[in-house]
């Protein structure tokens, strides 16, 4: 640390708390403004409550408050021991395996991060109007001395967005990939295909008809005025895509209704109905620069559903509510397309063992480079004409 950092952090004090229950919710959601839906205290709150998170699944929550000298809450991370790398989707089970190739014990891991949630957002939470890099800076450094303080083998910022943490020395940076949507001021979803070739625009407008020729009926609902009967079928849906592809279902059902009781103005559902039964839903979440999508389930394979409400749905929603961008989850290169560009997703690994830092420092070199090989080559297929969109690299 720097003199400065120093002197910062010599005004504060941190401590760790193992429920959010034991934070004031307006004092940690003043740390964000509510802008990101999914480190709201109330939804932290309702996986921590109602039987999402503990042992079983491994994560055990383990949050770093940092308070000033009147204990004011000025900064925080949503911190996790993690007994596996379970609902991460930055994937470090080869450096699990190294460790133990080695003797040595990569778990328990400290996480930060928000469950089963692969969208980019911030981890330094940070009060607004006490921010500064000096600040930052010293959170970080008190963020590596709880970890050390644990005894735990490695400290990880996921889907992090935050600038300063990833240019900290202490940390090695990772370079992963997701495909996202960017409203360039959009009128209508049709001025956005009149950037398409006419070849993907005739794609993307076949697979819209065809799912109106099934007779499907797209509704759009905001998440406080979703009656609970849909929740139930909403929940099934989310279960048997799961069971589908063999994945354990970690959010509850009481998970999905206290978040639509507490904070359903940012949820959108996205109802497919047919002869007055609903078939298909797709669940987002929204903030206050992005849409969020996360899960999806239908009761029969209609051709083209999936695109339609969980893409073209949220295109739509996202120019009429004019969010500047769209996440649709993890992964998929068949979103490119449909009008999704590859677009850095960025990790921050501390590592309590120096003897693991070079090599591990050596890998993520050679995967970076390998991931932008991959990013320039999806480019090279974007569906729109003479593809002049921005570069959405960036480097640290």
């Amino acid at each position: 640390m720097t003199a400065q950092d120093q002197k910062i952090s010599a005004g504060l004090s941190s401590r760790i708390v193992r429920r959010i229950s034991a934070v004031d919710p307006d004092a940690w959601n003043a740390l964000t403004g509510g802008a990101y839906p999914f480190l709201r205290h109330e939804f932290l709150f309702a996986l921590e409550e109602y039987g999402c998170l503990g042992r079983h699944v491994g994560w055990i929550p383990y949050h770093l408050l940092i308070e000033d000298a009147e204990h004011g809450l000025m900064a925080a991370l949503p911190m996790y021991l993690k007994l596996n790398s379970f609902g991460e989707f930055v994937f470090d089970w080869a450096w699990a395996d190294a460790y133990e190739r080695a003797g040595m014990n990569y778990y328990p891991k400290l996480v930060v991060a928000s469950p089963f949630t692969p969208a980019t957002g911030p981890r330094l939470l940070i009060r607004p109007e006490h921010y500064s890099e000096q600040l930052a800076e010293a959170v970080v450094e008190l963020a590596i001395r709880a970890a050390q303080d644990a005894g735990v083998s490695s400290l990880h910022w996921l889907f992090t967005q935050d600038r300063v943490l990833l240019q900290a020395p202490q940390v090695l940076k990772r370079l992963g990939c997701q495909f996202h949507w960017y409203n360039r001021g959009y009128r209508d979803f049709d001025d956005f295909l009149s950037e398409f070739t006419a070849k993907r625009r005739k794609e993307v407008k076949r697979e819209r008809r065809r799912v109106r020729e099934a007779s499907v009926e797209l509704r759009r609902i905001r998440g406080d005025a979703v009656q609970p009967e849909i929740w139930h079928t909403v929940y099934r849906l989310y279960r048997s895509t799961f069971a589908k592809h063999g994945n354990y279902p970690a959010l509850t059902a009481k998970f999905f209704e206290a978040i639509a009781a507490t904070m359903g103005e940012q949820i959108l559902l996205v109802l497919a109905v047919r002869r007055g039964h609903i078939v298909g839903a797709a669940y987002f979440l929204v903030g206050r620069d992005a849409l969020y999508g996360r899960y999806w389930g239908c009761t029969e394979e209609i051709p083209a559903l999936h695109f339609e409400a969980c893409y073209y749905q949220g295109i739509e929603y996202c120019i009429e509510a004019g969010l500047p961008k769209f996440e649709p989850g993890a992964q998929g290169e068949h979103k490119v397309s449909r009008g999704f560009l590859p677009t850095d997703t960025w990790s921050a690994h501390w590592l309590a063992e120096a003897a693991f830092r070079d090599p591990i420092a050596h890998f993520l070199d050679r995967e970076q480079r390998s991931v932008r090989a991959y990013m320039s080559e999806l480019n090279a297929h974007s569906p729109f004409k003479g593809f002049d969109h921005a570069d959405r690299s960036e480097s640290f």
